[in-house]
């Protein structure tokens, strides 16, 4: 399969972007009050509870529509894709994984977030 015609990596992509999108975007769809979290009675540690949500804004709520649409079309475009008649049973699963780890960018350790020790 040649991953840039066929959508796979657009798919990491938008992937990639709604999931970058929605950690941005405040905790609930709809404006919402907070409430407030629970003190451990030992060590006085606030835990729980959540700020109030202002909401999604229309052109954010949109935003968020359109890719997961484009997530679902590309997902049903990548594994109806005819590459796959070439394989059978688990032998579609390992290819599946062998491109998907082909697509993924090399881990260093900078990457990672971890340095080097001296």
């Amino acid at each position: 399969m040649q991953q840039g015609s066929d959508g796979y990596p657009r798919l990491n992509q938008a992937t990639a972007e709604l999931s970058a999108l929605l950690r941005s975007l405040p905790w609930s769809v709809e404006p919402l009050d907070g409430w407030p979290g629970i003190e451990h009675p030992h060590t006085g540690e606030v835990t729980g509870g959540r700020e109030p949500s202002p909401g999604w804004t229309n052109e954010q709520k949109a935003a968020v529509a359109r890719l997961r649409r484009e997530c679902f079309e590309l997902s049903a475009t990548v594994a109806t894709h005819s590459y796959w008649d070439a394989f059978q049973g688990e032998d579609v699963v390992k290819e599946r994984m062998r491109l998907k780890a082909a697509s993924r960018p090399e881990m260093t350790m900078t990457t990672a977030g971890l340095s080097p020790t001296a």
